[in-house]
């Protein structure tokens, strides 16, 4: 790298440049609809089935069992960790907005670190736990006994891993946001 009067610099670090206000609201309004998003297709999943659960001589025996997003733990949490996202990327692009009205702006850009940092953790944990419950969904565990019922309530299982799709695209922004916080904050010294 050349430096202005010629010479050659020893440091081989990139320079970064201070982010744009722009660049990070428009990547918090896209996780705030992934998370939305997320939100709804997890607490809206429902699916009903009669399914034969047993034969007695010729005449088979149904059942009509719903799978619901809320018969596992994991997927409320799921539903909450996301739903807790998307209020904390709503309320951060109204501090964005209207963030020139405060006095001290130092102490908002570490606010917003902390807290884009905190809900990266949250939303992450979410993730983890509705990703695990999708894979004992899909393959079941033989050791256990737990039954695969993706098999049976396919529309189910497809919308859960939408929602599932949409929040690791809102944790993977949200993710890049704290970054950008965190060196905008740093360039603000």
């Amino acid at each position: 790298m050349a430096l202005e009067n010629g010479e050659k610099s020893g440091s081989s670090f990139v320079a970064v440049r201070k982010p744009n206000d722009c660049t990070i609201l428009l990547l918090r309004v896209v996780a705030f609809l992934a998370t939305l998003a997320a939100t709804l297709v997890m607490a809206l999943n429902k699916e009903t089935k009669t399914l034969v659960v047993a034969t007695i001589g010729t005449t088979p025996i149904k059942a009509t069992l719903t799978a619901k997003f809320q018969h596992t733990p994991a997927n409320v949490f799921f539903v909450i960790a996301n739903a807790m996202a998307s209020l904390h990327n709503l309320l951060m692009i109204i501090v964005q907005l209207c963030g020139g009205k405060f006095k001290d702006k130092g102490l908002r850009l570490v606010m917003m670190a902390i807290l884009d940092m905190m809900t990266v953790a949250l939303l992450s944990s979410g993730d983890g736990a509705a990703t695990f419950m999708a894979h004992l969904a899909k393959k079941g565990n033989s050791h256990a006994r737990w039954n695969k019922i993706c098999d049976k309530f396919g529309k189910f299982c497809d919308h859960g891993g939408g929602a599932i799709i949409a929040s690791y695209i809102g944790l993977l922004l949200l993710v890049v946001i704290t970054v950008l916080s965190i060196i905008k904050l740093l360039k603000a010294k």
